[in-house]
């Protein structure tokens, strides 16, 4: 956890760039990031030019200095470190440094200075980890941009991610991604899980999650694989993309892989054929054997944005199977027809056909994909129980994204199972159900931390689930078998199998009430009488 004057530093900087007018959060924090990126240019890559490293150029002042990082620095950065395969810099293809004021450039460099002053005070004195620290510095910086944004985006909390993470299980046998990454928190929380499973120092954190920051138990060569080879992200927007490769940098990831692609369109195809070198026939897919088989991902965490209805024109034709594509004749081709789609139905389809067999995914999804009785829906949740075992549903209170929204979610997680004979067979396991009353905080608008900590409890309920009866649906966890989950349209509904205990309440006789009630207005008028004599 920061300490008290990195915080103030961190709101004293956004404070000093919004009165220079810099009042959108998600502009200000991606100023930020290029400035801590020249910051720490210097520190990991001591051998660049001198007129690149921050300790000279910080020492100018004025129109020099705003020219000598616009037109020498950043387009340094943007060009040749692209060239050396540096993620953030290949990030930056379209980036703008905004920044033109002399006297608030200087000063948010001072800024900057500062906060890594007191990191590295905190490094010595309290024998933390640097990258820890200045990992939570991005995050304190994230935590300004939670707000509702367009297209149903908005950020995830920590807490859950945590969870979430405990919950999946992810560890370095393969490929982790978050098909619509934004900030990466998932990432950063898949990352975070696995360097705790590999410390020696290990204790809770403020939600009662154990936490380890030194992965002592990790050899040179796995935490090279971990930090430059598995983890993946996709974002439509580059603005977020920029903010998640450098959240995840600041945490240590050196080499992050997120990309500014649509990964419910045909450019996910595109990227996988050229990561896999193997030549894919996108307006032909229906040709390969198994096109449903091309994921190449181990773990997925995600948070999909309920966006709602898009437009299926834009669509990879190889989600097919939640929305069958229309089509229309033209006089040249045959093309498909515009219809509306619900955009968290195929991140669901989309998750089943990336994910490796045996890969395990935990995703977040509106209550109403558990229970809506649309075909299209109805086919949603049919696939996650026949190409994928559907492990577990965790139902969240609503109030869990206050104050952005009051969606109710729930947490599903599933296994994607091997393909037989061509067809996928039903699932025989029974589907586990937690209903959780709390997230440890209040569920309004402050979203206030309570005294207690329910997650690891959810945690360890989850773990013991086949050690411990479940077929008791009065308590908060429980499983169901498929046939029933089947015989109910595969509806998913926590509230639908719990079993509700009624308790009757006593209350008094009606007779004895409002015999009561003439006493107390009985007694007001001798009280009135009383008044009226002085």
């Amino acid at each position: 956890m920061l300490s008290k004057e990195i915080q103030n530093k961190v709101q004293n900087l956004w404070d000093r760039l919004w009165a220079g007018g810099h009042s959108n959060p998600i502009t200000a924090i991606e100023q930020i990031s290029y400035l801590l990126f020249m910051k720490r240019l210097e520190i990991f890559r001591p051998e660049i030019s001198n007129e690149y490293k921050w300790s000279n150029y910080k020492k100018l002042n004025g129109t020099e200095l705003v020219n000598q990082i616009k037109h020498k620095v950043f387009p340094f950065i943007k060009a040749e470190l692209s060239e050396a395969d540096d993620p953030f810099a290949k990030a930056l293809n379209t980036a703008v440094f905004e920044i033109e004021k002399p006297s608030l450039l200087k000063n948010a460099m001072e800024f900057i200075d500062s906060i890594y002053e007191e990191i590295d005070k905190e490094t010595l004195d309290n024998n933390q980890y640097f990258q820890d620290i200045q990992g939570d510095v991005y995050e304190h910086l994230l935590k300004h941009t939670a707000e509702a944004g367009k297209n149903g985006q908005f950020r995830t909390k920590r807490h859950i991610i945590h969870m979430m993470a405990a919950l999946l299980d992810p560890d370095i046998d393969g490929k982790i991604c978050d098909l619509a990454s934004g900030s990466g928190g998932f990432l950063v929380g898949a990352y975070q899980y696995i360097i705790t499973k590999y410390s020696e120092n290990i204790k809770p954190d403020s939600d009662g999650l154990m936490k380890g920051t030194d992965g002592n138990k990790l050899s040179s060569r796995l935490k090279q694989i971990l930090t430059e080879n598995t983890f993946y992200g996709f974002d439509i927007d580059k603005t977020m993309v920029r903010i998640g490769v450098m959240n995840l940098m600041m945490h240590g990831i050196t080499k992050p892989h997120i990309e500014h692609l649509d990964s419910l369109s045909t450019q996910y195809e595109s990227w996988e054929a050229t990561r896999l070198s193997i030549s894919i026939d996108l307006q032909n897919i229906k040709s390969l054997e198994n096109p449903k088989l091309q994921g190449q991902f181990k773990y997925i965490m995600a948070n999909p944005p309920f966006t709602g209805k898009i437009d299926s024109q834009g669509v990879s034709e190889n989600l097919d199977r939640v929305y069958p594509p229309k089509y229309q004749e033209n006089k040249e081709e045959k093309t498909r027809k515009k219809q509306t789609v619900q955009s968290e139905l195929l991140f669901l389809e989309r998750m089943v056909y990336m994910l490796k067999e045996g890969g395990r995914a935990a995703v977040i999804v509106p209550e109403g994909v558990l229970f809506n009785s649309g075909k299209a829906h109805k086919k949603t949740r049919e696939i996650l129980m026949t190409d994928c075992d559907l492990n577990g549903v965790i139902s969240m209170p609503s109030g869990v994204f206050q104050p952005y929204t009051g969606v109710k979610t729930s947490i599903l997680l599933f296994t994607k199972r091997k393909w037989k004979n061509g067809t996928n067979k039903e699932q025989n396991l029974d589907v586990w159900f937690y209903g959780m009353d709390s997230d440890g905080y209040t569920l309004d608008s402050n979203r206030k931390r309570l005294k207690e900590s329910p997650l690891p409890e959810v945690i360890n309920h989850w773990k013991n689930r086949d050690n411990k009866d479940q077929t008791n649906r009065k308590l908060d966890y429980f499983s169901v078998p498929f046939e029933e989950i089947k015989n109910n349209g595969f509806e998913l509904n926590f509230n639908l199998y719990k079993e509700f205990v009624y308790e009757p309440q006593e209350f008094k006789n009606s007779k004895d009430i409002l015999e009561k009630i003439i006493q107390l207005e009985d007694q007001i008028s001798i009280d009135l009488k009383e008044l009226k004599m002085f």
